[in-house]
């Protein structure tokens, strides 16, 4: 399994939501800004106002899940921010890949090369 490096303090995502760019829609914002790392690094953030702490974890899970397994489409060298929205809740991992998928497009970090994989290996 490979590691997912993750934004992990608030100066860390401070500076992605300050020079990053957004996009939004029913059920995430991304923002998404570059880094020189030649790496990807993924924040995750799941407000209160979404629901409990079992509700907030269960979307965490399934954003990491999505990335997870579209990592290999993404351009590298960026540092990406997800946000859940309120109406995230209660949808399922299909709900959760279209939306990113929708999002990475709009950002233009989907590697056109990368042929889709259906296979989960």
């Amino acid at each position: 399994m490979k590691h997912i490096f993750s934004l992990k303090n608030s100066l860390e995502f401070g500076n992605v939501y300050k020079r990053g760019k957004s996009y939004a829609n029913k059920y995430l914002v991304m923002y998404i800004t570059d880094n020189d790392l030649g790496i990807n690094r993924l924040g995750i953030s799941v407000s209160k106002k979404v629901g409990n702490s079992v509700v907030r974890h269960r979307i965490t899970r399934l954003i990491r899940e999505v990335y997870r397994l579209q990592e290999s489409r993404l351009i590298k060298g960026k540092d990406i921010v997800v946000v859940a929205r309120v109406n995230s809740k209660g949808h399922s991992y299909w709900d959760m890949e279209s939306a990113f998928l929708h999002l990475a497009k709009l950002h233009h970090i989907l590697d056109s090369s990368e042929e889709y994989r259906t296979d989960l290996s």
